[in-house]
């Protein structure tokens, strides 16, 4: 499937999640009525062709009208008619009404990212996300009622985690995704640069996982055969140690996220696969 990403510019998201470094393409107020839509069409416009699948990614959650007016809407929907599928991401305690609203006016399905993040019971709410697991069951709940698809973020890693646990917990996290009906799981490794990442790393918090974490979650988590899952695999070499493996490990990723098929672990003679 032919999949197109949209990242809209809008107002900063009032969340300020720990780990998010996205408030920094943000704007201080709420757009005004029409800038979307013209966002939209001017992206589309770069395109070559109109793809099957479109993303609306707003560094924040779509439903939070302080982000993108209701009123343009019906001109978004208009300007995506030609998509079988349209994606949007959302905050878990905002998932409600404003759903409906953008399905009903749709051509094609509807499907809402959100962001679990982690189900350890102790990281999540240290995550500053302001949302109890309850709160994600019972949007993934509504969203299924509705007939409207869920897929979900998962840290690889969280802060507060030690290599083993970030392993552990992003396959727990994954696994409670799908419990709750998602049909697809991000694997997002954790990264530093938005300030409060980095503070937490001279603190000795908080590390990037390792490379050989991500692919291993990846692979447990694929082997869970309950929906599919990808690994981020943007900026990978920040994850790496060693440049003679990266690119084949690189690769190897990407193989694994279009298949969903475990393949061999690249042998590495200079960094044994770390």
């Amino acid at each position: 499937m032919n999949s197109a990403v949209i990242l809209l510019t809008n107002k900063e998201c009032p969340w300020r999640c720990l780990m998010c470094d996205l408030w920094q393409n943000t704007l201080t107020q709420t757009v005004p009525l029409g800038a979307i839509p013209q966002q939209i069409d001017y992206a589309l416009a770069q395109l070559n062709s109109k793809p099957e699948q479109i993303k609306l990614y707003n560094s924040g959650s779509f439903f939070d009208p302080a982000a993108i007016p209701l009123s343009d809407y019906p001109a978004i929907a208009d300007n995506v008619s030609f998509a079988q599928h349209v994606v949007v991401e959302a905050h878990p305690r905002l998932v409600g009404e404003k759903a409906l609203r953008l399905r009903d006016l749709l051509s094609g399905s509807l499907q809402v990212a959100m962001g679990l993040e982690t189900v350890h019971p102790e990281i999540l709410p240290r995550l500053n996300k302001k949302f109890e697991l309850a709160h994600f069951a019972q949007a993934a709940d509504f969203l299924r009622r509705e007939k409207i698809a869920m897929r979900a973020f998962v840290l690889v890693k969280a802060p507060f985690m030690n290599e083993t646990e970030g392993l552990e917990w992003a396959v727990k996290s994954a696994e409670f995704a799908f419990a709750c009906g998602a049909t697809v799981v991000s694997l997002i490794p954790t990264r530093p640069g938005n300030g409060a990442m980095d503070r937490l790393m001279k603190a000795g918090e908080f590390a990037p996982p390792r490379l050989a974490t991500l692919e291993r979650a990846l692979e447990l988590a694929i082997n869970l055969r309950q929906g599919r899952v990808f690994a981020d695999t943007w900026n990978l070499e920040q994850f790496s140690t060693c440049s003679t493996c990266l690119e084949k490990r690189r690769q190897r990723l990407h193989i694994l996220n279009l298949t969903q098929e475990i393949l061999a672990t690249i042998d590495c003679p200079v960094c044994g696969g770390l």
